[in-house]
């Protein structure tokens, strides 16, 4: 039987948390492709480590979109999952992405501030300058940080999580992220994938009290090693 270790990549395990650097491929939770999500591969895992027997528990905190990689957090406990829930509600979890994108934003740093409003059939999220019925406030910060021949490497820092919130906000000054088509990208990843990355989290641990900050490393491709 294969190990099932080898399937998930921990950044950090204790008896309250796991940490995992998605790949772009995997889901976080069921949806109604019916493919199996990290939570249930996750379960496996800790019933196999620990010898559980019955249900595992598992808690998820929050989610990245499908096509994204990186920093997932899981609870491992209700007590941590509570605690970890108000902490994100009252933003006390600094989250750092890295993206990708065609064009430069007419700042080397700023923020981005629009009204979102999400189209459930369509699964996309609409900008908005001003306020509108039913769109929520988006605000997150930005810095540009290198630069290819082709493509500009942002490090985003999100103050808001809404849906589909740094896709659609770069792609509403004309900055698509690489690979995704559905906010207006001219070509698709050759593996599915949005060049967008979970990079880093900062929070202290709900229960131990200490300051945690995890870094997931980007994808294993060429375009994100020649940054």
């Amino acid at each position: 039987m294969p190990n099932k270790q080898q399937t998930l990549d921990i950044l950090f395990e204790d008896n309250h948390l796991i940490i995992i650097n998605k790949k772009p491929s995997d889901i976080v939770q069921g949806d109604k492709t019916g493919d199996t999500p990290l939570s249930e591969k996750i379960k496996v895992y800790l019933k196999d480590k620990y010898n559980k027997p019955g249900e595992v528990f598992l808690g998820v905190t929050h989610r990245i979109d499908r096509p994204t990689s990186g920093i997932v957090m899981f609870a491992k406990t209700s007590k941590s999952l509570t605690r970890i829930n108000q902490m994100f509600k009252d933003k006390e979890i600094k989250k750092t992405y890295l993206a990708i994108t065609n064009n430069k934003p007419s700042e080397n740093s700023g923020t981005l501030t629009n009204y979102l409003l999400k189209n459930e059939k369509q699964n996309k999220s609409f900008v908005y300058k001003d306020e509108k019925n039913g769109a929520k406030k988006a605000i997150l910060h930005y810095k540009v940080i290198n630069k290819s021949d082709n493509y500009f490497l942002l490090e985003v820092e999100i103050e808001t999580g809404r849906h589909h919130q740094i896709r659609c906000q770069f792609a509403n000054i004309g900055c698509h992220i690489k690979g995704d088509l559905k906010y207006g990208a001219k070509r698709s990843n050759p593996d599915g994938s949005i060049s967008l990355h979970a990079w880093k989290m900062q929070f202290i641990h709900p229960v131990k009290k200490e300051m945690i900050e995890i870094i997931a490393p980007t994808p294993n491709d060429k375009l994100w090693k020649s940054f």
